[in-house]
This record gives C-alpha cells, structure tokens and sequence, in this order.
C-alpha cells in the first residue's frame, strides 16, 4: 500500500495538531502551579474600613469598624486590624466588642476577634454594664451570638466570673459557661 501527498497531508497535519494540544496543556499546567500565583498577597487593602447594617425597616443594627481591612484572592480571606464592632439592634442590650485583630468569614455572618478582645453590654434595666475579656471571640451576626473556647474574665458591679469557653446570646440574655467556673458575688447594696 502506497501513501500519496494527498492521504499523508490530512495525517501530518492531524498529528502536528495533536502534538501542539499536548504542548499548550502542558505549559498550561505548569502555568497555573507557578509559585507567583500561589503566594498570599492582597489584592485590596482598605483604611478606616466601616460596614454598616440595617434591619427591617431601615433600622440601625451593627456597625463593624477597623483600621485597616486587607483582603486576600487565594483563599477569600479577610483580615482586620483593631475591629470594633458596635451592636444596636432593638430589644436587645447595645454592645461594644473591640480587639488588636480579626477576621470576616467568606460570607460575612462571622467576625472573629483575636487578642485582647473586650465585649463591653450597656447598662440596661435591672442589669449593669458588663466586661468580658478574652483572647479569642467568634460572633454569630445574624443570631446575637458570641462564642469562644479560651479564658474568659466576666464582670459586673459586684460580681466577677471566670471560666473556660463560654456561649452569650444577647437577644435571650442567657450566659454559658462551659468549665473551670469561678465566680465572686457580692451583697447588693441597698439603696
């Protein structure tokens, strides 16, 4: 069997398109696992970063503040230095929770602060200001929800509790603390 030009055109021409397939895909491959695209470098960094949310009705609900939020592509993180955030929703006792750093979740429902994070609840009726201290806090945005698995320090007028992980829901006004509890109660004062 004899090969004319015109059978070993459409084979030369297939196989020099199949070679050059192969060749992209591999400089494709190596492209994407190129160490420039594997680094952790922002892609936006803001200063005197503020977010504003509202409830039903255009009613003020919490605003998170920072110094500097840095975003990053690779893993859609968010980082924050020196956070606060300021909680007003109704019904519920307004609080101040500040820290050295967080983070924002991909979805932003959760903050977590870390270092010296202090959670400071108004004063209300029937209730003093309360601190609680902590190195580590994850707050639940959308149920009033404050968590943490480390030390934390509680105190109120007269009153001063420590434990080991701890759960706070504001809306319900209910604390949790889940071990090596210790607490100092002092008689009230009549007035």
């Amino acid at each position: 069997m004899q090969l004319s030009n015109a059978r070993l055109f459409p084979l030369t021409l297939m196989l020099s398109l199949a070679l050059l397939t192969f060749w992209l895909e591999r400089t494709v491959r190596v492209e994407e696992n190129h160490p420039s695209l594997r680094r952790h470098d922002p892609d936006y960094i803001v200063s005197n970063f503020r977010i504003i949310g509202y409830g039903p009705g255009g009613v003020l609900e919490s605003t998170l503040s920072a110094r500097k939020m840095v975003h990053y592509p690779d893993d859609d993180s968010t980082d924050l230095d020196a956070p606060r955030v300021l909680s007003t929703k109704a019904g519920e006792a307004p609080m101040t929770l500040t820290a050295d750093r967080g983070a924002l979740s991909q979805d932003g429902e959760d903050t977590f602060l870390y270092d010296n994070v202090l959670l400071v609840r108004k004063e209300i009726p029937l209730q003093p200001e309360m601190r609680m201290r902590t190195s580590f806090l994850h707050i639940v945005r959308g149920r009033s929800l404050v968590l943490t698995d480390r030390d934390v320090a509680i105190d109120e007028a007269g009153r001063s509790l420590t434990g080991r992980g701890m759960e706070y829901d504001n809306g319900a006004r209910l604390l949790h603390l889940r071990e090596r509890v210790r607490g100092r109660f002092e008689e009230r004062k009549k007035q």
